[in-house]
């Protein structure tokens, strides 16, 4: 899923930004993008189509001959068990409804991470079965089943993969920006400062800030995303526009 979305981010510069968990996958465009004249359906079928092509496309690499099963029937994929996705556009009104979307979607993970964490515990390693495990763990909230992990199983789940905790950020690396040198924009602020960048200029500056996003080196990371501190390090997702290369570029 990974290999594919970062693919997707790759492909399309409009992308300022990808978040995945499990089998799904939240790509952001810009407010000021102008990409296909922002028509849904476009939009839509070039991602999914973009996505499932690369998902099969990189199979192989994410599902090495015996890697996932002995006899390797992983490596390969037949017609009776093709991928397919689906998507659908939602345009949020502000920044901070973008923020309030992205975030309850990371608090999403942790709360279902914590639960199957907890519950195949329970089955794998207390000997309950699936019906016990789900009765055992109603009512119960994150304290109690991160106690139960510890108390019973000795895991300690902030150990746990971020991954599998935080969920998955994909997004062009430039050079950080430091808190001290700039702020998260709040309310009303913020507003202005995205209706400031709406207009992208002319053709030509739109296809040469194209260009150096499609040459920016696009990373993943599993970090939070929650708090500000993301966000103020890396405004060029907010801004739309490309940053400063990363000091390692540069020396290079």
């Amino acid at each position: 899923m990974n290999l594919a979305a970062t693919r997707v981010v790759t492909s399309i510069p409009e992308i300022v930004l990808a978040y995945g968990i499990s089998d799904e996958y939240s790509f952001v465009f810009h407010k000021s993008m102008n990409l296909f004249e922002r028509r849904n359906a476009k939009l839509v079928s070039t991602v999914v189509s973009t996505f499932t092509a690369a998902y099969v496309a990189l199979w192989p690499t994410a599902f090495q001959s015996g890697s996932a099963w002995e006899d390797g029937t992983a490596a390969s994929l037949d017609v009776a068990m093709l991928p397919t996705f689906d998507g659908r556009v939602v345009c949020y009104p502000s920044w901070e409804n973008l923020r309030d979307y992205l975030s309850w979607r990371q608090v999403d993970c942790h709360i279902n991470n914590l639960y199957n964490t907890t519950f195949w515990a329970l089955v794998q390693n207390g000997g309950m079965s699936h019906t016990e495990a789900e009765e055992f763990l109603k009512g119960t909230v994150s304290g109690d089943k991160n106690e139960i992990l510890w108390s019973r199983f000795g895991i300690n789940y902030n150990n746990e993969p971020e991954m599998c905790r935080k969920g998955s950020v994909i997004y062009r690396d430039y050079a950080l920006e430091t808190t001290a040198t700039i702020g998260e924009p709040k309310g009303d602020e913020g507003d202005e400062v995205w209706r400031g960048i709406e207009q992208p200029g002319s053709k030509t500056q739109a296809e040469k800030m194209r260009k150096i996003r499609q040459k920016a080196r696009v990373v993943t990371r599993h970090v939070d995303i929650i708090r500000d501190e993301f966000w103020v390090q890396r405004p060029w997702i907010r801004s739309g526009k490309p940053g400063k290369p990363p000091e390692q570029d540069l020396e290079s």
